[in-house]
């Protein structure tokens, strides 16, 4: 199989630069409809955002697809009367991975405003606790890059309650085949499932059943996929978990046995392990300890369905994370040989 990965590579730098916090999605969900377009995929949009794309298979059973393209963020909760902005989380940020980077605010009219996240001690020569204080969003602002020295500066931007805050992601992809970049959770995964219809176009391999790619823009706050279209099966394509008391690396796809929702289908998770083994792709089954995906959700929704979780190793979640292109590939390996 020849796997397109500068296609892939190419597709996630793209889409990594557009700025999608769970509830701001509708820029990348239009360029996700433009990918599928390209392949000559009908889709459709459900009413709270979520885009499902339609490959043919050979049958009339469907399986889904799930990734996600919405992505951790803020929103500006209160205005100093110094100018500083206070900021409530959207999802799970790690903050203390946050303290200095740098934001773009987001006005309700498309102005952006250049800031930064910093502590509320961010000056060694100046606060003792500058190196011990909590990092989190009571003892943290964003320092707007504009002459401001007041509450009334800031509204007289266009600044107000409510707007979104979006963080730099720092794409890099290096040489040596990582790809480091903020929201690898989970648009990483976005360029892998188009790599994988891009593959089964460049084979003309139909898959056996019929895919519903859906692309979800809330998994973040735990509701991406609580409705989906009648599925025989559903599988969340997400990040595989990296650390303490786990098998995965950077280079294997993962394949989570449990997480915090409870067991994935027993079957699904038994056939990936076995094609896994037989194609001798680097792999693990994982449990996740802290962890819900977008098939918790399809079930906490009442959907019908057996359901599973896998997806490429990611270093460092909901932080500075990254992977190796050796995961994505596994990764669209796996998946490829079992739709087909």
């Amino acid at each position: 199989m020849n796997i397109d990965k500068q296609y892939i590579l190419d597709l996630a730098e793209d889409i990594l630069t557009i700025p999608s916090p769970s509830g701001y999605t509708k820029a990348i969900v239009a360029r996700i409809a433009q990918e599928a377009e390209r392949f000559d995929l009908t889709y459709e949009t459900t009413k709270k955002g979520n885009l499902i794309i339609t490959v043919p298979g050979e049958t009339s059973r469907a399986v889904g697809l799930s990734v996600h393209v919405d992505t951790l963020g803020a929103m500006v909760r209160s205005i100093g009367s110094d100018g500083a902005l206070k900021f409530t989380s959207i999802g799970g940020p790690s903050w203390p991975t946050l303290d200095g980077e740098y934001c773009t605010v987001r006005t309700r009219d498309g102005k952006d405003y250049s800031g930064t996240f910093l502590s509320t001690s961010p000056a060694v020569h100046v606060y003792k606790d500058a190196n011990t204080k909590s990092r989190n969003p009571e003892n943290m602002i964003v320092r707007v890059d504009e002459v401001v020295g007041s509450k009334e500066d800031v509204l007289n931007l266009g600044i107000e309650v409510g707007n979104y805050i979006f963080f730099d992601p720092k794409t890099t992809i290096t040489k040596s085949g990582f790809i480091k970049s903020r929201f690898l959770d989970d648009k990483i995964n976005v360029a892998s499932m188009f790599g994988l219809i891009k593959l089964l176009q460049d084979q003309k391999r139909t898959p056996k059943a019929t895919l519903k790619l859906i692309i979800s823009t809330y998994e973040e706050v735990g509701h991406g996929a609580s409705f989906i279209p009648e599925l025989d099966e559903l599988i969340a394509v997400d990040m595989g978990c990296i650390g303490e008391d786990l098998s995965c690396t950077e280079h294997d796809v993962s394949i989570c046995a449990k997480d915090s929702s409870g067991p994935y289908d027993y079957d699904m998770v038994s056939a990936f392990a076995a094609i896994a083994k037989r194609e001798n792709l680097g792999h693990a089954v994982d449990i996740y300890p802290y962890y819900g995906s977008d098939v918790s959700a399809a079930r906490s929704g009442g959907n019908d369905f057996k359901g599973a979780l896998i997806g490429p190793g990611v270093h460092a979640s909901h932080g500075m994370e990254r992977t190796h292109y050796h995961a994505i590939e596994n990764t669209v390996t796996l998946l490829y040989h079992y739709l087909t």
